[in-house]
């Protein structure tokens, strides 16, 4: 969901350049008067297009974070407690504060803390992460499936028991 606040400021600017393009067809606007709807309607479109980018961005950064999120131990525990609202909000108040909202920082570390995102969080929480064992066994296998370089499929020849045999 994008920033209210800012899709209004960007619809505003829209509608502001919409307008002041049909004041420039009029046939009586010369001179400074054409001028300044003209530097107007630049100054529009320039925030509109800002906006736009800002707005890009913010979703950009938001998808990111909540994949890297729900990708952490504790996600196990928020789906299981249904605080995905909770990390929703986290999301959007900890992208509001990489991108320099000071506000926003102090709510963010609020919530990273409610959620269980840093060490101490996880202890007042009670919170472990435990060994993910399958995870262990996996790679186990998969190592062991994995084909031998040469020096591991060389074997060492005692000449002593060719001899004998």
């Amino acid at each position: 969901m994008d920033d209210v606040v800012t899709v209004a400021k960007r619809d505003m600017a829209r509608r502001q350049a919409d307008e002041l393009e049909l004041a420039l067809l009029e046939p009586d606007l010369t001179g400074r008067a054409k001028a300044t709807v003209e530097r107007k309607l630049t100054a529009a479109q320039t925030e509109a297009n800002i906006l736009d980018s800002q707005i890009e961005a913010r979703q950009r950064l938001e998808a990111e974070l909540w994949h890297d999120l729900w990708a952490t131990p504790q996600a196990a525990a928020w789906e299981r407690l249904g605080w995905t609202r909770e990390v929703a909000q986290y999301v959007r108040w900890k992208v509001q504060a990489e991108l320099g909202d000071l506000d926003a920082s102090k709510e963010a570390r609020q919530l990273g803390d409610r959620l269980g995102l840093t060490p101490l969080a996880m202890l007042r929480l009670r919170w472990e992460i435990a060994p993910d064992e399958v995870a262990e066994q996996r790679q186990e296998r998969s190592s062991r499936s994995r084909p031998r370089t040469a020096r591991e499929r060389l074997k060492v020849v005692d000449p002593g028991a060719a001899a004998s045999g």
